[in-house]
C-alpha cells in the first residue's frame, strides 16, 4: 500500500503543472458549522489579496480550490489534503483553523512536493511538523506570554487559568504560567476545559473557591467565547473584582456586538485588531469588508489569509510557477513585508511569523461601536514555544 501511494504521489508531481498557466492552491478550513464564519474570513482575506494584488503572478494565474471541515476532524483533513495534492494538482496548501487538522496533513508534505502555509492554527509545534511549513498567523505561546507581564504589572500575585484541553489551549496555559512565574507570580490552579465545553458554570464557582485575584483563559473563537465572557459576568466575578484576562481569541470583532457592554473593559493580547491605525490596514479592511459582506464579521483569520496568500505569491514567483516545495520555501525564509497587522518577517530558521503583539481594551466608540482599542505594543515578538521545546 506504501509503495503504491509512493507510485500516486511520484505520480502527481510528475504530472502537475511545473510551467503551468494556472498555479492552485488548495484551502482546508471550516466553511460550513459552528465555525463557519472562520472559513469565510480565510475566504475574505484570500478575495481582499487578490482584489489589491491581482490574481497573477507573472504568467501564472493563482486559483484557490476549497475544502471544508467545520470542525477539529484530523482524519477529514488528511484525506482532503490527499485528495488535493493527488487528484486537483495543487502546487500549495493553506488554511487549517485548528491545530489536529495542520499536524495530520503536515507528513504528506514533503512527498507531495507541496508547501504548507498555516493561516490559523497556533499550536507551536506544527512548524516542527515538516519542513515545508510556514506560518503567518501566530501561535499561544506568542501571544498569551506577554499579557502575563500585563496581569502583574496590574497588581495580580496570585492567578488560575482557564483553558481548553488541546494543542494551542495546553500551549496558552504553559506560556502564561511561565511568563507569570517568572515576574514572580503564582498560578495556584490549572483547569482544562474539553473543547465542546459549553456550561461554564461550575468552572466559575471553582475560580471563585481558588483565591486567585485574576484568571487567564483560552478558548478557540467561536460560539463557546461568548458563553464563557457571559459566564464570567453572570456568576459574579467581575463584580468581586476578579480580573480577566486572555488571548484575543476571546473577543473577536466578530462576537463584540454580542458581547455588548459586557466585554466593554476586557484585556487580551493579540496580533492583531480590525481598527489597528495604518495605511496597510485602511487598505486591507476595505477590501476584506467588501469581500466579506456584512463588516461586522470581520475577523482576525483574514489577516492570516491575506498575508498567508503574500507570502505565497512570493514562493510562486522564486519558482516561476514550477512545482519545487524546497525552492519555495527557502525563498520565504527571511521575508520581511508590512502586513495589515504591523512589521513581519518569516524567521528564516523556524519559518514561524515574527511580528507585533497588541495589549487591547474592548472599548465602544461614539456611534455605539464596540472595538479592540490596542494600547501598548509588544514588538518583534517570536515564539517562545519554540524555544521553550529546545530546553
Amino acid at each position: 500500500m506504501r509503495k503504491l501511494l509512493t507510485t500516486v504521489f511520484a505520480l502527481a508531481v510528475m504530472s502537475g503543472a511545473a510551467y503551468a498557466d494556472t498555479i492552485k492552491v488548495g484551502v482546508i478550513g471550516p466553511f460550513s458549522g459552528p465555525f463557519a464564519l472562520q472559513g469565510k474570513n480565510f475566504k475574505a482575506g484570500i478575495d481582499a489579496f487578490f482584489a489589491i494584488n491581482g490574481n497573477k503572478v507573472g504568467d501564472n494565474q493563482i486559483e484557490v480550490v476549497y475544502r471544508d471541515v467545520p470542525t477539529a476532524d484530523p482524519a477529514k483533513s488528511k484525506a482532503f489534503a490527499q485528495e488535493l495534492i493527488v487528484k486537483e494538482g495543487v502546487q500549495y496548501l493553506a488554511g487549517f483553523y485548528f491545530t489536529p487538522d495542520a499536524m495530520a496533513a503536515a507528513p504528506l508534505l514533503q512527498q507531495g512536493n507541496v508547501p504548507m502555509v498555516v493561516m490559523n492554527a497556533a499550536t507551536s509545534a506544527i512548524v516542527s511538523a515538516s519542513p515545508n511549513v510556514v506560518r503567518t498567523s501566530f501561535t499561544t505561546w506568542q501571544t498569551a506570554t506577554p499579557i502575563a507581564k500585563v496581569a502583574k504589572e496590574a497588581g495580580a500575585s496570585k492567578m488560575i487559568t482557564l483553558v481548553s484541553d488541546y494543542g494551542p489551549g495546553i500551549d496558552a496555559e504553559n506560556a502564561f504560567k511561565t511568563a507569570f512565574e517568572k515576574e514572580g507570580g503564582k498560578v495556584v490552579e490549572s483547569i482544562r476545559m474539553p473543547l465542546n465545553t459549553n456550561d461554564f458554570a461550575p468552572l466559575m464557582q471553582r475560580v471563585k473557591d481558588s483565591g486567585a485575584e485574576a484568571l487567564f483563559t483560552f478558548l478557540p473563537s467561536g460560539p463557546p467565547t461568548l458563553a464563557f465572557v457571559k459566564a464570567y459576568n453572570d456568576n459574579g466575578l467581575k463584580t468581586a473584582g476578579i480580573k480577566f484576562y486572555a488571548t484575543g481569541d476571546l473577543t473577536q470583532e466578530s462576537d463584540l456586538p454580542a458581547l455588548a457592554d459586557a466585554g466593554v473593559g476586557l484585556q487580551t493580547s493579540f496580533h492583531y485588531a480590525v481598527s489597528h491605525d495604518s495605511p496597510e490596514n485602511k487598505a486591507f479592511v476595505a477590501a476584506a469588508e467588501k469581500a466579506i459582506g456584512n463588516p461586522a464579521e470581520l475577523s482576525f483569520p483574514a489577516v492570516g489569509a491575506f498575508d498567508g496568500m503574500y507570502v505565497i505569491s512570493k514562493m510562486v514567483e522564486a519558482t516561476k510557477g514550477k512545482q519545487d516545495a524546497a525552492t519555495a520555501v527557502a525563498a520565504v525564509k527571511g521575508l520581511a513585508w508590512t502586513s495589515p497587522r504591523g512589521p513581519v518577517v518569516i524567521d528564516a530558521e523556524s519559518r514561524h511569523i515574527t511580528q507585533n503583539i497588541y495589549l487591547r481594551e474592548v472599548a465602544k466608540d461614539a456611534s455605539g461601536k464596540y472595538y479592540n482599542k490596542e494600547i501598548r505594543t509588544f514588538e518583534k515578538q517570536g515564539d517562545p514555544g519554540l524555544a521553550a521545546a529546545k530546553k
